[in-house]
């Protein structure tokens, strides 16, 4: 029995050892201790207890305080607990440090918290990044279509960083200044020959006002003539004038095709008066028979002069043709 109880006690000092040391990161605070960082133990305890991984605050810390940087323990966890990434904002406070950047932690975390990546803007603000505008299609006076792409290098601005508009309002901007420069241009040519006045009077407006960038220079990488626009919109106005003057024309014909008809409807009815009109004479003595005899041997030989005059000049077609 005492045997068996001395080994249940054994095993119950070594799982409190291991449960003990596997809460307790006894490495990192010995890692700390070796760097000279001042963090006790209870504060490691503390960590778990507040569900923080004690190795994302001890080693940025090792590393901020091995840089001369004077951070303290709870603004790292802080930042942590926020949902931030303390080793990026540790990485950027090095660097901006080693670039001669004046960059406070608060600074760095709000740009952290912000959603932005603070370690490349750290970057950026030292090497300056080019960005690639897509192809720009803008129209000179003289209806000639050119199409610019130009290259844009900016450096981040970390005080407009938080709250500033990204790359996409900066490309915006500058392919908006080249479609009103070009569109400015008496001809496509004067573009050709001088293009960077596109430059020049495009950084003369100020588009890196609100972004989180600041403009250096924009140099146009690309010019290409496109299309005649003012030669197609000309033939599409004619085209659209034709078609207005044929649907006018169409109008009239039909206008005078229904007058015709209507002259002739006013034809037939005249003549349907006619038998009337030599009854009503005869009745009322206007007209005798004889009269009318006379006149129907005058329609009688009309049609039979016609007749005749028909027949010759079949016969003489026939004869022709032989």
């Amino acid at each position: 029995m005492n045997e068996i109880a001395l080994a249940i006690i054994i095993g119950v000092i070594c799982l409190f050892i291991i449960l003990f040391f596997s809460f307790i990161p006894i490495g990192l605070w010995i890692s700390s201790i070796a760097a000279n960082v001042k963090v006790s133990i209870f504060n490691l305890i503390g960590m778990r207890l507040r569900r923080v991984v004690p190795s994302r605050i001890v080693l940025p810390l090792i590393k901020a305080t091995k840089a001369g940087l004077g951070l303290h323990v709870n603004q790292l966890e802080a930042h942590y607990l926020a949902g931030g990434n303390v080793d990026s904002v540790v990485n950027a406070l090095i660097a901006a440090e080693r670039a001669g950047i004046e960059l406070p932690f608060e600074k760095a975390a709000a740009i952290d918290l912000a959603g932005r990546d603070v370690f490349e803007a750290v970057r950026m603000s030292v090497n300056p990044k080019v960005i690639e505008t897509p192809m720009v299609s803008a129209v000179a006076k003289d209806g000639i279509e050119l199409l610019v792409k130009a290259r844009v290098t900016v450096r981040a601005n970390l005080e407009r960083l938080v709250g500033g508009a990204g790359e996409a309002t900066v490309l915006a901007r500058v392919g908006e200044g080249i479609v009103t420069t070009v569109g400015s241009s008496m001809t496509h040519k004067e573009v050709l020959e001088n293009p960077d006045n596109i430059s020049q009077t495009v950084l003369e407006k100020g588009l890196d006002a609100g972004t989180a960038f600041e403009i250096l220079s924009i140099d146009i990488a690309d010019i290409d003539v496109g299309r005649n626009i003012g030669a197609q919109l000309m033939t599409h106005q004619a085209e659209a004038d034709k078609n207005i003057a044929q649907a006018k024309a169409e109008e009239r014909r039909a206008m005078a095709v229904a007058l015709e008809q209507e002259m002739r409807a006013a034809v037939v009815e005249a003549e349907a008066e006619i038998p009337r009109a030599i009854a009503q004479a005869l009745r009322e003595g206007n007209l005798g028979v004889m009269d009318y005899y006379d006149l129907q041997n005058i329609k009688a030989d009309t049609k039979m002069r016609e007749s005749i005059s028909k027949g010759s000049i079949i016969d003489e077609d026939k004869k022709g043709k032989k």
